[in-house]
C-alpha cells in the first residue's frame, strides 16, 4: 500500500503501529504534553470527557509498575494458544513474531522512558426511561479515540507507543502504586482504559498487516461489497 507523502495526517495515523522495543534514549517532556493535548482534542460522547492521565517519567515508579505489567503478562500468556492453532505457516510466523514482541515489552516495560495510563470513571451511564435502560454505548466509547489521538500525535514526532491492556489483570496493586483515589468504601473510582508506554523505537515505522477494508465493508445493507 502506499501512503500519499503530501498528506502528512493520512501518513501518520497509516503507519502508526505498535512499536514494543525502544532506545533508551529520553523523551522530551513537551512531547508528551503536546500529545496529551491532542488526545484532549478526541471526539467524546456529550462531550463528557472521562478520561485521566496518569505519566510516570520517575525511574524507580516505572520499574515497578514495570514488574506489576510483567507479572500481568506473565499469568496472560499462558492463556495464549499455541501457533498450530493457526490457518497456515505466515499467520503462525505472524503470531510468533507479535508474541517475542510482546514478550518483550513485559520483560522491558519498566525501562520505557515514558508510561502514560488512561483511566476512566467506574460511573453509571447510558441511563433509563420508562422503556427500560438506554443503551447509548459504553463509557470508553469516550476514552479510546483520545488514546488513538495520543497515539498518531507520537507517531508524528517520531516517537513509537503501543495500547496495551494486560495491566488490568493487576488493576488495584497499580491504582494503589500511583495514588488513584478510591471511593469511600473503598471501591475503585476508576479503571485502567490502557497503558501506553512511550519512547523512540527500535526499528521502522510503517504500514500494519491488516485485512483489507473492502473484505469488511457492506455498502447500504450486510453483504454488499460494492457500492
Amino acid at each position: 500500500m502506499t501512503v500519499e507523502p503530501t498528506n502528512p495526517v493520512l501518513d501518520a495515523i497509516l503507519t502508526t503501529r505498535a512499536m514494543r522495543r525502544f532506545t533508551d534514549a529520553p523523551v522530551d517532556q513537551a512531547a508528551i504534553e503536546t500529545c496529551l493535548q491532542a488526545a484532549q482534542q478526541a471526539p467524546s460522547g456529550g462531550n463528557v470527557q472521562p478520561q485521566q492521565y496518569v505519566v510516570v517519567t520517575d525511574p524507580e515508579l516505572r520499574a515497578k509498575v514495570g514488574d506489576l505489567y510483567r507479572l500481568a503478562y506473565d499469568r496472560y500468556e499462558q492463556s495464549l494458544p499455541e501457533p498450530g492453532d493457526m490457518p497456515d505457516e505466515k499467520a503462525a510466523a505472524s503470531w510468533r513474531r507479535n508474541r517475542d514482541a510482546s514478550r518483550h515489552l513485559a520483560d522491558h516495560l519498566g525501562e520505557v522512558p515514558v508510561l502514560v495510563l488512561f483511566l476512566q470513571p467506574i460511573v453509571p451511564w447510558g441511563g433509563e426511561d420508562a422503556e427500560g435502560p438506554l443503551d447509548i454505548g459504553r463509557l470508553d466509547a469516550s476514552v479510546y479515540p483520545a488514546v488513538q489521538n495520543f497515539c498518531v500525535a507520537a507517531r508524528s514526532l517520531g516517537l513509537g507507543t503501543a495500547l496495551t491492556t494486560v495491566i488490568r489483570i493487576r488493576t488495584d496493586e497499580v491504582l494503589a502504586l500511583l495514588g488513584v483515589p478510591t471511593r469511600g468504601d473503598g471501591r475503585r473510582r476508576f479503571e485502567i482504559a490502557a497503558l501506553v508506554p512511550v519512547g523512540h523505537p527500535v526499528g521502522s515505522f510503517g504500514v500494519a498487516p491488516r485485512k483489507p477494508a473492502a473484505a469488511v465493508t457492506h455498502w447500504n445493507g450486510w453483504g454488499n461489497r460494492t457500492n
